[in-house]
C-alpha cells in the first residue's frame, strides 16, 4: 500500500464508482424504473423494449433465448453494479463486468455497427474493468477493511 500513488486510490475510487452506477442505471431503465418509453432519456422504458434490443444484437438466437440471455446479463449487472459500488470482491467484479462489456462490445459491432460500441464507450468500460482488476489496493472499499485472523469467539 505505501508503493501505491495517492492518485491510484482516488482512480480506483473513481473506477469502481463509475463502472459500478454505469451497470445500475441501464437495469433500472429496462425495469421501467426511470420513466417509459419514449421519454426524455429513456432508453428502453420496459422489458420488453430491451428484450428486443437485445435480440437485435443476437439475431442468430430466437427471441425466447434472447430473453434468457438478457436476463442473464442483468443479473451479472446488478451483481457486477454492487461489487464495485461496495468494493466487495473488487478483483472479480471488475474482470467479470470487462469480460461482460466485451461481449456486448463485440455483439454490437457485427449486429449494430462498428460505431456503436465507441458511441457508447463499450470497449473503454471493458478495458476500465481490466484496469481496475489489475491495481494492487482497493482503499474506500470493503475489500480495504483490516482482516482480523480470529474472528470465534473465545470461551
Amino acid at each position: 500500500m505505501k508503493n501505491t500513488l495517492p492518485v491510484a486510490h482516488f482512480a480506483q475510487l473513481y473506477l469502481r464508482l463509475a463502472l459500478g452506477i454505469g451497470f445500475l442505471l441501464p437495469v433500472m431503465d429496462r425495469l421501467g424504473l426511470l420513466g417509459s418509453p419514449g421519454e426524455p432519456n429513456v432508453g428502453w422504458g420496459n422489458w420488453s423494449h430491451f428484450v428486443d434490443y437485445t435480440h437485435s444484437l443476437m439475431p442468430y438466437v430466437n427471441r425466447p433465448l434472447a430473453e434468457v440471455l438478457g436476463a442473464i446479463a442483468t443479473g451479472a449487472e446488478v451483481v457486477f453494479g454492487v461489487l464495485l459500488i461496495a468494493g466487495y470482491k473488487t478483483r472479480l467484479a471488475a474482470l467479470g463486468s470487462s469480460v461482460l462489456t466485451l461481449l456486448f462490445a463485440v455483439s454490437m459491432l457485427f449486429f449494430a455497427g462498428y460505431r456503436a460500441p465507441f458511441n457508447y464507450s463499450v470497449f473503454v468500460d471493458s478495458a476500465a474493468g481490466l484496469l481496475l482488476s489489475a491495481l494492487p489496493v482497493y482503499r474506500w472499499s470493503l475489500d480495504g477493511l483490516p482482516r482480523d485472523q480470529d474472528l470465534s469467539p473465545h470461551c
